[in-house]
């Protein structure tokens, strides 16, 4: 896999980047630029040496949202950006044309067209007019096989920005971590989080399931669920999982109208006393209701970790979210920029995106 760093010539290069554009919106401004910001060290490598930045990137799922706000939220953070309302087409590419050496267009939302989630071909081959390199730098999307994905990198010479590579370098220490180990996965879906499970039984020490995700584990363990929320899924599955000696579940849940939203104080100490003596920690999801303030759970363990001497790494926008709110992002090891992305890249060691860089 070649780096952005192996790009032999820059000045007036059209280069195409496909960058973590999919950041919250809400009236028309961007309300966190997290992922912006990290995306800021790839695009002001290219500017800085004359190249012409062209980013695409998505916004939502449903293809209808415009990326407009955050061309606008990325120009309070960078200098030469502007906004193109299509992506592919005579005009995109007259547009990228006119563009002048160390310039940043955005280009719409690839959702917009149903070929970026087909994959399909003249889609792809429309993307690719539109630059004479490609850059993957949206780690988030790697486990996509979209267009942008794994359709241009065929087409165009392909490298890998700084995030992409920093994303890599690090969930690969995750990959084989310091013992003792603790992995913590919230969330929900239970077919989702299998593979991820599987392959954190055979490296980490301790692995916790939290959040929704543990309700499968504990009906399946007799204990007593009410009305939460469970995965439709092969109880036998679950009980393979549950029987592994390094699984661990929650003692004690936060109850509300007969449903779990929580889980409780025995739980947090449970988990705070793993962190404290855990050399590296891997966390991926939630551990309560947390949209809807149940967050005593996600709260403490955050801090936790923020207290113990661990290698911390973490992933998923709502447990991002969730540490930043508190004020703690600062003081994890690393942050990554995926969540289904990270939980994929952990189960089989690479990505489609990845593997189609050449």
């Amino acid at each position: 896999m070649r780096s952005v760093r192996d790009i032999k010539v820059f000045q007036n290069i059209p280069i195409l980047v496909r960058t973590a554009l999919n950041v919250p919106v809400e009236n028309g401004k961007v309300t966190n630029d997290y992922r912006l910001r990290r995306a800021l060290p790839t695009i002001r490598y290219l500017a800085e040496r004359g190249a012409r930045v062209v980013l695409i990137g998505h916004l939502g799922d449903k293809g209808t949202e415009t990326l407009k706000p955050v061309a606008e939220a990325l120009g309070v953070l960078i200098r030469g950006v502007s906004f193109f309302d299509e992506t592919i087409g005579v005009r995109a590419r007259g547009a990228v044309r006119d563009m002048a050496s160390g310039t940043i267009l955005v280009m719409e939302n690839l959702r917009r067209n149903k070929g970026e989630r087909a994959n399909d071909t003249e889609f792809a081959k429309e993307l690719a007019a539109l630059g004479d390199v490609f850059v993957q730098d949206c780690f988030d999307t790697c486990h996509r096989p979209h267009a942008s994905i794994i359709g241009v990198p065929e087409i165009l010479p392909s490298y890998a920005g700084f995030l992409l590579e920093e994303e890599i370098l690090e969930l690969m220490h995750a990959l084989t971590p310091k013992s003792p180990s603790l992995a913590v996965i919230g969330g929900a879906k239970f077919s989702t989080k299998e593979p991820v499970l599987n392959a954190l039984l055979k490296t980490y020490d301790h692995v916790f399931v939290g959040g929704a995700l543990a309700n499968d584990f504990l009906k399946v363990a007799g204990r007593e669920v009410g009305k939460s929320l469970v995965s439709e899924t092969d109880k036998d599955r679950v009980k393979k999982i549950l029987m592994d000696p390094r699984l661990v579940i929650p003692t004690d849940s936060v109850i509300k109208n007969e449903m779990i939203l929580d889980h409780g104080p025995k739980t947090s100490a449970l988990l705070s006393g793993l962190a404290s003596k855990a050399k590296t920690i891997l966390w991926n999801g939630p551990l309560g209701k947390y949209e809807d303030g149940f967050n005593g759970a996600t709260d403490a363990f955050a801090r936790a970790v923020t207290e113990s001497k661990a290698y911390s790494i973490i992933g998923g926008g709502d447990t991002v979210a969730a540490i930043e709110g508190l004020g703690l992002l600062p003081l994890f090891s690393f942050v990554s920029t995926g969540g289904g992305a990270m939980l994929s890249f952990l189960a089989r060691g690479t990505l489609p995106g990845i593997e189609v860089l050449h």
